[in-house]
Parts: structure tokens; C-alpha cells; sequence
């Protein structure tokens, strides 16, 4: 019989570990995204990736972190197809109306392609425990950080009221997301379009503008 020779460099390991933490990500968006976190078990997530349990501990300390890791790759995942859209070519010579469409759109389609990300990022880490709850709240500084920089753009171009506007992005912010996690918990999916169009009307409202009918 002949000795096989086991690759064990730092780059074969790194690879199987980022296969096996591919596999618990696919396995918490599928079982968190279809039956819910509180009906998930961290048994019932391993088996589904194919992994012992001590590769979820190792990897993500416990399917509380896998979750918020999973409501990280989401949220990433919208924050980036937003600044995108907002440094597309013709957006700086857009009215704030279209360059507000043009951002919600872009979040809305990254955020919602996946019906089971959506339940995810704004139904199933709601209420988990206080580090779920601190984590979420740091993503919602990090957009009303985002938001708060397009309203003093809007400002300094005239578009809106020069003032302090990061309270009103704040509740915005919060809006948002319950407005999302209500279209994420109804039984018939409202179109991309539908949503977008919710929440560029809430943005310019609680910004003082009045949109053009």
C-alpha cells in the first residue's frame, strides 16, 4: 500500500477552513432563512454543513455568531451595492429624489434577491440576546453615518434645510429597518420596486422634501 502524502501547509488548512465555514454559512441561511433561528439547533446546523460541532465553535464560537456573521455578509453586501450606485457615473447630476431612488433601489435589490437573507437580516436577529442587539445597532451607526454624509451633500447643494440632520437620519435608519422586516414577514413578496419606492418617500419626507408628483 502506498503512503498518500496529506498536504498540511498553511494554505491547504486555511482552504478546508474556509470550506467548512462556506458550509455553515449556507446551512444558517438556509435553515435560519427558512425555519428560524430560535428553531434552529447548532446539531441541526453541522449536520445540514457536513461539520462536527467543534468546527462551529472553532470557526464562529456558537450559531449566535454564526448568525450575526451571516447578518454581516448581508448588510455588507447592501451598504456596498448602495455606494456603488451612488458613485455611478451621472449620479452627482441627479435631482435628490432620483439619487435617493437610485440608492434604495440598489439596497433593496442586494438585501431582498434571497428571500431567506431578508428574513435573516431584519426578522431573525431581532430580540436574540444583547450581543445580537449590539451588534445590530452598530450596523444601524454605521448607516446613519452613511445617510447623515448624503443629507450634508444635499445640504451644501441646497437640496435640503442646512441643519444638524443625523437625529432625523437616525429614526430614519430604525424606520427603515422595521419598514424592511415587515415586507420580509408578509406572506405575499412586495416587488423590489414597491419597497423601494416606500422608502425613498419615507427618506425625503423625514428630510423635509416634498416629492414631485
Amino acid at each position: 500500500m502506498v503512503d498518500v502524502p496529506v498536504d498540511r501547509s498553511a494554505g491547504a488548512v486555511d482552504g478546508v477552513r474556509a470550506l467548512a465555514r462556506g458550509k455553515l454559512l449556507e446551512a444558517g441561511l438556509e435553515l435560519f432563512g427558512v425555519y428560524g433561528y430560535a428553531q434552529t439547533s447548532e446539531q441541526a446546523l453541522c449536520e445540514n454543513a457536513g461539520v462536527p460541532e467543534e468546527v462551529l465553535r472553532e470557526e464562529f464560537g456558537s450559531r449566535e455568531g454564526l448568525l450575526m456573521a451571516l447578518h454581516n455578509q448581508i448588510t455588507t453586501s447592501g451598504l456596498r451595492a448602495s455606494e456603488v450606485a451612488l458613485l455611478s457615473e451621472g449620479m452627482d447630476d441627479c435631482p435628490l429624489e432620483q439619487r435617493f431612488r437610485r440608492l434604495f433601489d440598489a439596497y433593496v435589490s442586494a438585501v431582498t434577491r434571497d428571500l431567506r437573507e431578508a428574513r435573516v437580516t431584519f426578522v431573525e436577529v431581532l430580540g436574540v440576546s444583547p450581543a445580537v442587539d449590539a451588534h445590530c445597532k452598530r450596523w444601524r451607526e454605521l448607516w446613519t453615518d452613511f445617510l447623515t454624509g448624503e443629507a450634508e451633500r444635499a445640504a451644501v447643494r441646497g437640496e435640503v434645510e442646512e441643519r444638524d440632520h443625523r437625529v432625523v437620519v437616525m429614526v430614519m435608519v430604525g424606520t427603515v429597518h422595521e419598514l424592511m422586516a415587515h415586507h420580509a414577514r408578509r406572506p405575499r413578496r412586495a416587488r423590489p420596486d414597491e419597497v423601494s419606492e416606500e422608502l425613498t418617500k419615507l427618506g425625503l419626507a423625514m428630510l423635509g422634501v416634498e416629492l414631485v408628483v
